[in-house]
């Protein structure tokens, strides 16, 4: 078959094929040459122990009061924080990684142990607003630190920062439930 011209019509559609095949191909490469020429990710450092150490662990369990508890631990999570601070400073960076997952474990500690209690009690109920206005002081203080870290020990850290945000939420819950405004019903 010819067309107008005198060529040949299945020519034409050979070379319309061998286009398309040949521009498909170029494609494919040109995509796996991008993908290849892409940066590796940064290799990260694997997340500290979450750990509360023996001693501080003892401390902790010999406190009978909630509130005194509760003070305690605060303070062992500044001083936790303090110290990743200082280490932060000093980029003594595995250090620092491993006293924020002591903190980790304190703040995560506290909270778990302040939401077995009752929480209709007013003394728990203060406790956790306490705990709440704690870890709220300490977000500031960890994205500094964020920010002068390199990028290997930076995903932990924006991960604790999570972490503690959501820490702050299971302390405001329980002061919104409905086991603390009693209701038409009950008054």
């Amino acid at each position: 078959m010819r067309n107008e011209d005198g060529e040949l019509k299945v020519m034409t559609r050979s070379l319309r094929f061998l286009y398309s095949l040949t521009l498909l191909s170029f494609c494919v490469l040109h995509s796996a040459f991008c993908i290849s020429a892409q940066d590796d990710p940064p290799d990260t450092a694997p997340p500290p122990l979450k750990i509360v150490s023996k001693d501080e662990r003892q401390k902790l369990e010999a406190e009978d009061d909630i509130k005194d508890r509760t003070n305690l631990a605060l303070r062992m999570m500044n001083a936790r924080l303090g110290s990743a601070e200082m280490h932060s400073v000093n980029k003594d960076f595995d250090t620092m990684f491993r006293e924020l997952g002591v903190f980790h474990a304190l703040v995560d500690d506290s909270v778990t142990f302040l939401e077995k209690r009752n929480t209709n009690n007013k003394k728990v109920l203060d406790t956790f607003k306490k705990l709440e206005i704690a870890l709220r002081g300490f977000i500031p203080r960890l994205e500094t630190v964020r920010r002068e870290l390199p990028l290997r020990y930076e995903d932990y850290v924006r991960l604790l920062m999570k972490f503690v945000r959501d820490a702050r939420m299971r302390a405001i819950d329980p002061m919104f439930g409905d086991t603390v405004v009693k209701t038409k019903t009950e008054i």
